[in-house]
């Protein structure tokens, strides 16, 4: 069978900013049709190649071909244009208005008196959100949608511009396996029309289930390029992190403490209720479930961002009220949200700013003076913690990595050196050398006698660092599990889709529900 056609081709690709070497003679290339993964650990350069190709960033030197002939890309939209879409890794929706005009933004469609189109507008989104199987109305406000549908509907957008090439930038980031498997279907059906897909993913399964070919980066360095189906995940990893990872989850049997925070039959209006559950110190609770279950809307009422309409919450056994996040941060609770863009970072402020945000108060003096000394000693001491690479502190922090920003979110957290630390997808974005530091990190804090509540749609996660795994459908709790040996993907799911059918602990074996219920 003959060789597809190049479809672009990168030769020599240099990225120069300031201090920063961000690519270093970088070679890539992709074909009709084909799906070429590019892989790498945060900072490898990967988000800055494709900002490359879709005309974001400029190379400082090397030269980029598109079907043969050179091409350079001064702004977006001389990208689109030419053929080239991006789905990028942070989401950038605009919350107040509707699907249909975010996914038409720039492009309306126009009537004959050359004013907006809008019963064309709401037609066409309709058929485009049919391709994806979503059934959400056009009219429907972005910022009622979850992060999982926000990162459909910037899928469906890619896919309306009628590409030859579409740039995948962690693509399935929010989303659980329904839609991850919505998302392969769309990948296939547009390499059999020759559309060529560049895919950028941490997801190692991801990587063999749908692509014909890698090119692995390393500190922006190109390492080398391969066929899927003829390599190995050792071989994979070994080019990414230049070292063997012998053990990626590093939990570990040690002695729990006693019970540390006690919810009981905690509801928030028609998004969750009776929601009970204990976590003792040094504990590590897993919270699984589809999207939707209702996992991050519980923790974002014991964090006090979302309110309560009924139920207890004991710290210590003592009863507390949480109505606002500072009386969760003064309670000793810290929250890693699941969205960094939207809910964790200060793009324009430093790496130090971000960092000391939320324990801000205790680095003033009796005058009001800021203990400028002290911050950056405990800034500096936790950015070595947390192994955040950055030049400086005062660096933005838009200017880092994926990985790196998050770093910088769990130092912001342990800044305040809080009793229950609440991780919202925590390793989301971020690559196999960077997951398994996070894993010893949360580790080593558990040993330490924290109490981790770590929310994950990866149940290879859920089952490698949980100490017990709290399963939700549909805003209900519908078991609580001892994480045993024998615990498997498949058990926890016919609880997560309890109202499916599934009759946990009867038809499903090996199943050992624990006793611990919060009450």
């Amino acid at each position: 069978m003959a060789e597809a056609a190049c479809l672009l081709e990168a030769r020599n690709i240099t990225k120069l900013f300031p201090g920063v070497k961000a690519l270093d003679g970088v070679n890539f290339s992709v074909r009709a049709g084909e799906v070429h993964a590019l892989l790498g650990e945060n900072g490898a350069g990967k988000s800055t190649l494709a900002k490359c190709f879709i005309g974001i960033h400029q190379p400082t030197s090397g030269e980029i071909l598109l079907e043969g002939k050179a091409m350079e890309f001064v702004g977006t939209r001389a990208a689109l244009s030419a053929g080239i879409s991006m789905i990028h890794q942070e989401l950038s929706p605009v919350l107040s208005r509707p699907i249909m005009e975010n996914i038409w933004l720039g492009r309306e469609p126009l009537n004959k008196l050359g004013l907006v189109d809008h019963k064309k507008m709401y037609e066409d989104t309709q058929k485009l959100l049919a391709t994806i199987d979503m059934q959400d109305n056009p009219k429907t406000l972005m910022s009622e949608l979850t992060v999982a549908k926000i990162q459909m509907i910037e899928i469906a957008k890619a896919v309306s511009y009628d590409s030859k090439l579409i740039i995948m930038d962690e693509p399935t980031s929010s989303l659980m396996d329904r839609e991850v498997e919505q998302l392969f279907r769309i990948i296939r059906e547009l390499t059999a029309k020759g559309i060529g897909i560049i895919y950028v993913s941490h997801k190692m399964a991801e990587i063999f289930k749908i692509s014909d070919r890698f090119t692995v980066l390393r500190d922006g360095a190109y390492i080398g390029t391969r066929n899927t189906n003829e390599s190995k995940l050792e071989d994979i990893i070994n080019m990414m992190v230049g070292r063997d990872l012998k053990e990626m989850y590093s939990k570990s049997d040690h002695q729990k403490g006693e019970p540390l925070l006690e919810v009981s039959d905690l509801s928030s209006g028609k998004v969750f209720s009776g929601v009970s559950f204990t976590a003792r110190r040094g504990e590590i609770l897993g919270f699984a479930g589809l999207m939707g279950a209702g996992r991050t809307e519980v923790m974002e009422t014991i964090f006090g961002s979302r309110r309560k309409t009924q139920g207890k919450i004991r710290i210590n056994g003592e009863s507390v009220q949480i109505k606002h996040t500072r009386d969760a941060i003064k309670r000793g609770i810290a929250m890693l949200t699941e969205d960094r863009r939207r809910t964790g970072i200060f793009p324009v402020l430093s790496v130090k700013d971000n960092m000391i945000y939320a324990r801000l108060p205790h680095y003033l003096n009796k005058l009001g003076l800021l203990r400028l000394g002290q911050m950056d000693k405990d800034c500096a001491h936790y950015k070595e913690r947390v192994d955040v690479r950055t030049p400086s502190l005062r660096q933005q922090i838009q200017f880092l990595s994926g990985g790196n920003q998050q770093k910088v979110l769990v130092a912001k957290w342990l800044l305040i050196q809080p009793d229950i630390l609440i991780l919202d997808e925590p390793t989301r974005g971020i690559d196999v050398g960077a997951k398994a530091e996070i894993y010893k990190l949360m580790e080593n804090l558990a040993r330490e006698g924290k109490c981790i509540l770590m929310v994950s749609s990866e149940l290879p996660e859920i089952l490698g660092m949980s100490d017990r795994i709290v399963v939700m459908h549909e805003g209900r709790v519908t078991g609580i599990l001892e994480n045993t040996p024998d615990m498997s993907e498949e058990q926890i799911m016919a609880y997560a889709t309890k109202a499916a059918g599934a009759q946990p602990g009867k038809d499903t074996p090996n199943v050992k529900e624990s006793a611990d219920d919060g009450n």
